[in-house]
């Protein structure tokens, strides 16, 4: 009997994924033009991130390819933030610029590298070791609050750029969550340099490793 091969491209969280890259896909068009229209489809792609993780356990369909295509849609999401603002606030070019660089290839190494890692046994730099970086990494409370605070931040910015929004202690409401939430972005930015420099040391590892084990080889 022949057994019966699994799409993973079915599997639910992977079409939630699949989901949301269709509405971040609409959000970029409505960007520069249909602020709410895009803020509605970027803010549910947003939230539905939280949606395809719970579904992968429940229906015990956690994938690689789901995983890759969740952290995908998140950079990518950002990216078309960030050049949106950068034509909303050309003075401020620069800066949106090295944010996106650091959000893309910070993570993208970061992920990449703990995929390796796992396929090896060598001793690594583990940032978990460090009390700040625990409290990062096992607090979903403090995670949360650091994502939340960085996306307000690009978001707030998006939206004065139409609205001013009710003025609080004598300043527009979005531009007063977009200098509240701003330290967030910085710290959040900061932490994604660290994990580039922390996965850059470890491939290093890894490098090393492998050409001494080569070398043994060919001296065997």
């Amino acid at each position: 009997m022949t057994e019966a091969k699994e799409n993973i491209f079915l599997f639910v969280p992977n079409i939630i994924g699949f989901g949301r890259v269709i509405l971040a896909i609409i959000s970029f068009y409505f960007m520069p033009t249909h602020c709410v229209l895009a803020c509605t489809c970027y803010i549910t792609s947003a939230l539905l991130d939280a949606f395809d993780g719970h579904a992968a356990r429940y229906f015990n369909q956690s994938t690689k390819f789901g995983a890759m295509l969740d952290q995908l849609t998140d950079r990518a999401g950002t990216a078309g933030l960030m050049m949106t603002l950068a034509t909303f606030y050309p003075k401020y070019t620069f800066w949106f610029q090295l944010s996106m660089a650091i959000d893309i290839t910070c993570h993208w190494l970061y992920l990449h590298t703990s995929t390796l890692q796992g396929k090896t046994s060598h001793k690594f730099v583990d940032m978990s070791e460090n009390p700040i970086m625990h409290l990062y990494y096992t607090n979903k409370n403090v995670l949360f609050f650091m994502c939340a605070g960085n996306e307000a931040f690009y978001a707030a910015l998006y939206v004065m750029y139409f609205f001013t929004g009710p003025t609080v202690l004598g300043v527009g409401l979005f531009k007063l969550i977009a200098l509240v939430s701003m330290p967030i972005a910085v710290i959040k930015a900061a932490i994604s340099v660290i994990h580039g420099i922390v996965a850059s040391i470890n491939l290093s590892i890894i490098d090393v490793n492998e050409r001494k084990a080569i070398a043994q080889k060919q001296n065997n």
